[in-house]
């Protein structure tokens, strides 16, 4: 049964309302803390609004932010993308776990949960006064801040003000408001291909007409609510898009909030970052560069962004990862990133965006949407920093807009914005495959971020080097003279450096690159081949790509060197021209054509964790424009018949997947049928930790615990020391709910729900959380068997009733294994198989769990589950 939070215990959401938030971090320390919250000596350390939060619910998630900043010169100094981001995040991982280390020891002996974060050198830690006082003492902390939630207001509709929409900081999206101008429609302009009236303002539409340059070989992300990936304006540039109506979405999308569920597939369950992604990329006179491809990360959950996911989307745009967050590739880092979104006085995105800069990524932030039209120092984080290129907005007119954040910056006195570009009326790509018209600096930053990627595909001698780069947009953008915040006429804070013409930069620019272009045809028929990936590779600047188009052409426009290049499509032989010498100024042509390979059949069977037949898993080829299949009551399958070619093979388990992992691999399909059997492995989290059926053996307790009632737990000493996700502990907490809990004793529990979740107690393990009760049949008791060095220690709830009236009792047991590490559960008798009940282990910081199920009948009497620790196997 799901219960009431106990009134004790606020949860993080309580936090997000209770606050008006106006910083993530503040650049100047605070004099003075809350009354009885740390000494004089240390509350320099301590931001007020966390000292004033702990000091009314006792305790808090918080940012710790370290002293220590990496040298990210050698990032600087390469000359690929590639190499740039690589050594940037090598650097900057490495140095983030060198100065974390002594701090994350020190947390670990308080038993405090924690979350490191390499990018901006600051760790996520949950605690009280006293444990702020001891951190803020440490001579390698900078400061401690509160973690924040920030709440995306709804959109609003057209003639009102523009205050709302506003996926930020400070409750809203940079844009202090994005307003809607009506309902989705389908309208002339998207059908017709005529540019939208921001592009055609900027003149994109005239770069693309006088340099034939719509962005071909540049990525664009950005960090927003998401992307409906499959809309028809931007399905066809979508970096996951395989070209054949598959997707790999592996390193080109990520949901570190988990709101768009576990299979990895992209969503948007707001509407803003389909927006915004269409403005910089969208097709049929949408987008500022129709033919740039796009990766996209969820930094707001929907009606909220989060420090910690923000966090996240900032480490994953310099390092891009599997749909897990593991695997990271720096060398598929996006050229550019948007950033509609912002607020408050300072973040965390000050380090972020230099992090950014050295791995040669270029960040458009919007300026903010809490201007009145008059008045000075309106402007808000990230991109009123120094270090961030933040946008303004104007209308058809030419007039500045109404709500455009003016300058000068409040965080550091710089001249704010830096540029300014169309942001009233600004109609884009919409959730439902279909359009919306919005106003806010969230509209005008992506028309600079699209800018870019045109700049820079037809002067590819500027990608990554940010700091020439903005001398040309500014450089090109039309003078406003408006300087009563301050400037002068060619550079103030009310337009910046002006309204942007991305025309006059791309003039300004040195073209000093060649032209490799061609048509990509089936060598039997000679009919053109489109969606084909065509990949110019080159030792000393680095790997370009660009697809098809429907008449079978690609273009891209190198810095002159020489290249090998490859061109791949499903159904054909990848073929391939290599050292093609490409010579500045001069067009070269190649085309080429591509066979035809013979398709064969796939068959074989899925056998789970234990080596027995898996019914019901889900069987697909990525690369292949096949449909998965099911695998039938033997495991088997058979797949529709796929093109010779190496492809990767996955499976999924059926709900619910118990101890069975997904698995992921490849299969080669040569000159014949293939035959490929999979033993799915064992289900881990992201620390390593395992699970699998174990052997049951049961333990009979022998010593009683003092816990009887309803909502009861105390704390119990442990015979030997027993590892959770790293960190040894003597002691732990023992409740009437199922639960075992490492971090500290409390009476009751949170309802149960599913696992991972930050709002949960954390550093736990589960092996039957539900409202259970004590009565006078039931009992806890330990037992401790075997010779030192290989004891078992066993905590065992006999015969435990079920406070919500549940019929039934349950006996089940933790058993900690001295010699392994390993923790068993195990089930003697288990009312209704646990149908109402939460199994599994969660870490110190909320972050990362095993779970084996959640409210699902699948606990079996004479049971037993095995979990690895992956810090001892």
């Amino acid at each position: 049964m799901h219960l009431p939070r106990p009134p004790w215990r606020r949860s993080a959401g309580w936090v997000a309302t209770a606050f008006t938030a106006t910083a993530l971090l503040t650049a100047t320390p605070p004099v003075a803390a809350a009354a009885n919250t740390v000494s004089p000596a240390v509350s320099a350390k301590v931001e007020p609004a966390l000292a004033a939060a702990v000091a009314e619910s006792g305790e808090e998630s918080f940012f710790v932010v370290l002293k220590d900043r990496a040298d990210l010169s050698g990032a600087r100094k390469q000359k690929t993308h590639a190499a740039k981001a690589n050594a940037a995040f090598e650097e900057l991982r490495a140095n983030a776990a060198d100065a974390q280390a002594p701090l994350k020891a020190f947390l670990d002996r308080k038993k405090a949960g924690h979350q490191g974060f390499w990018i901006a050198n600051t760790i996520r830690v949950t605690g009280g006064q006293k444990l702020i006082g001891e951190l803020a003492k440490r001579s390698d902390v900078s400061r401690i801040v509160k973690e924040r939630h920030y709440k995306l207001d709804d959109v609003e509709t057209a003639g009102q003000q523009a205050t709302s929409f506003r996926p930020n900081a400070d409750g809203g999206d940079a844009d202090g408001g994005d307003a809607d101008s009506g309902d989705a429609d389908s309208g002339d302009a998207a059908e017709t291909g005529a540019p939208e009236w921001g592009v055609a303002d900027i003149k994109a539409d005239q770069v693309w007409k006088q340099y034939d340059d719509r962005g071909e070989g540049i990525v664009i992300a950005n960090i927003d609510s998401g992307v409906q990936y499959d809309h028809p304006d931007l399905v066809g540039g979508y970096r996951g898009a395989n070209g054949d109506g598959t997707f790999t979405h592996d390193y080109n999308w990520y949901d570190p909030s988990g709101r768009c569920g576990t299979s990895g597939v992209p969503c948007d369950n707001n509407g803003h970052g389909t927006h915004t992604m269409g403005t910089m990329v969208g097709a049929n006179g949408v987008g500022v560069a129709p033919n740039a491809r796009w990766i996209a990360a969820k930094g707001c959950e929907s009606s909220q962004c989060s420090d910690e996911f923000l966090l996240k989307a900032g480490q994953w745009i310099l390092a891009p990862t599997d749909r897990d967050g593991e695997n990271p590739r720096p060398d598929l880092a996006p050229n550019i990133v948007n950033n509609s979104w912002g607020g408050g006085d300072t973040t965390f995105y000050q380090d972020i965006v230099v992090a950014w800069k050295s791995a040669g990524i270029f960040e458009a932030f919007a300026a903010g949407n809490d201007g009145d039209g008059t008045t000075c120092s309106t402007a808000h984080a990230p991109g009123a920093q120094a270090p961030a290129y933040g946008v303004g907005a104007y209308d058809s007119t030419g007039a500045i807009a109404s709500f455009s954040g003016f300058g000068p910056s409040l965080v550091d006195g710089s001249t704010k914005p830096n540029i300014s570009a169309p942001g009233v009326n600004i109609r884009s790509t919409w959730p439902g495959s279909s359009y919306k018209v919005s106003n806010g600096t969230s509209m005008a930053t992506p028309h600079v971020a699209g800018a870019v990627a045109l700049l820079w595909s037809a002067a590819p001698s500027l990608i990554g080097r940010i700091d020439e780069t903005r001398a040309l947009l500014d450089e090109g953008a039309l003078d406003v003279d408006d300087t009563h915040c301050g400037g002068t006429a060619d550079m103030n804070n009310v337009w910046g450096e002006g309204r942007l013409d991305i025309l006059a930069s791309v003039d300004r620019a040195p073209h000093t690159a060649g032209t490799v272009s061609g048509k990509v045809t089936d060598r039997a028929t000679g009919a053109a081949l489109s969606g084909v990936t065509v990949h110019a590779d080159s030792a000393t600047t680095g790997t370009r790509s660009v697809i098809t188009g429907p008449d079978g052409t690609y273009r891209l426009s190198l810095t002159p060197g020489t290249y090998d290049f490859a061109f791949t499509a499903y159904g054909y032989a990848a073929g391939s021209a290599n050292a093609v010498e490409v010579v500045g100024n001069q067009d070269l042509t190649r085309d080429v054509p591509l066979s035809a390979v013979a398709s064969h059949q796939v068959t074989g069977t899925v056998l789970d964790v234990t080596g027995k037949p898996l019914a019901g898993a889900t069987v697909g080829m990525t690369g292949a424009p096949v449909p998965a299949v099911t695998t039938n009551a033997k495991g088997g399958y058979t797949l529709p018949k796929v093109a010779e070619g190496t492809y990767g093979l996955t499976v999924k388990p059926a709900e619910p997947t118990l101890c069975n992992g997904p698995y992921t691999g490849s299969a080669t399909v040569a000159a014949a049928d293939l035959t490929k059997d999979v033993q799915v492995p064992a289900r881990t989290d992201a620390s390593g930790n395992s699970c699998a059926p174990g052997t049951y053996s049961w333990i009979a307790g022998s010593k009683k615990v003092a816990l009887s009632g309803d909502e009861d737990a105390t704390t119990i000493s442990l015979p030997f020391p027993v590892k959770h996700y790293g960190v040894s502990y003597s002691t732990a907490s023992v409740t009437t709910n199922g639960m075992v809990n490492f971090l500290a004793p409390r009476v009751g529990d949170y309802a149960n729900t599913t696992l991972p979740t930050v709002n949960n107690p954390n550093g736990f393990i589960a092996p039957l959380w539900d409202d259970l009760t004590l009565d006078g049949k039931s009992s806890v008791q330990t037992a401790t068997t075997g010779a030192r060095g290989e004891r078992l220690f066993a905590i065992v709830w006999n015969d435990a009733a079920y406070a919500t009236g549940t019929r039934g009792r349950s006996t089940f047991e933790v058993v900690f294994d001295e010699a392994t590490g390993a923790v068993t559960l195990q089930y003697k008798s288990v009312a209704d198989r646990g149908a109402g009940a939460t199994v599994g282990i969660q870490n110190q910081a909320g972050t990362d769990a095993l779970p084996y199920s959640f409210d699902q009948p699948v606990v079996t009497d004479g049971s037993a589950i095995r979990f690895t620790q992956g810090a001892k196997r």
